[in-house]
């Protein structure tokens, strides 16, 4: 199995122009994929429960420390724009000012985190994965109980921004850990039957 690289990056062309047109359609449609689970909410205050997390961390293991910033960028940027990806069909740059836009911010950095380690290789094996994905939780709360620590309207930070979500965290990351690896795996077998069929 190749080193250094992501699943994306094993079927990326070639050529210059391909290649920039694949990065392009990989980096949209995560962003629209984000948007997506981002529907998938419990509506707690002052921060729901998403699959938010999920996405991101997932789509950055998928597509590398780059391609996977540039899609949380981008699903950003359409939601400050207006379009309804933001958690519960709402928009605009009224969300990055509130209590979610800590957390907003910091899907850009867990994503080069998470992407940075899966490019060598930390999403191929369970034990790597999990680690991975609870670091790329970290810089998410980091980011997101600072942001709320500042706002007067909280005042008590972990029971609002970090408590309620550490169960649900717990099984998305369970669930990257059986899907990050498996997929290899899988893909390993594909390569080697496809190199004997060469073969034959």
């Amino acid at each position: 199995m190749l080193t250094n690289v992501t699943v994306a990056d094993l079927w990326r062309p070639c050529e210059k122009r391909h290649a920039a047109f694949y990065d392009f359609v990989l980096i949209i449609g995560g962003s629209l994929l984000i948007g997506l689970c981002a529907q998938v909410a419990i509506p707690l205050w002052p921060v729901p429960v998403t699959g938010q997390t999920f996405a991101v961390l997932m789509i950055a293991a998928l597509l590398g420390a780059r391609r996977g910033c540039f899609a949380v960028l981008a699903y950003i940027i359409e939601g400050a724009a207006g379009l309804p990806v933001f958690a519960m069909g709402r928009a605009g740059l009224v969300i990055l000012r509130g209590f979610t836009g800590g957390y907003l911010i910091g899907f850009i950095a867990a994503a080069y985190v998470v992407g940075f380690l899966a490019q060598r290789g930390w999403d191929r094996r369970v034990s790597t994965t999990v680690l991975a994905m609870v670091l790329g939780n970290i810089v998410i709360y980091a980011f997101g109980l600072l942001w709320l620590s500042c706002l007067p309207a909280i005042n008590d930070v972990l029971r609002k921004g970090l408590y309620p979500f550490i169960i649900g965290d717990l099984l998305k990351i369970a669930l990257a850990a059986a899907l990050l690896p498996s997929g290899w795996k899988l893909l390993g077998r594909i390569n080697l039957a496809t190199k004997k069929d060469k073969q034959q």
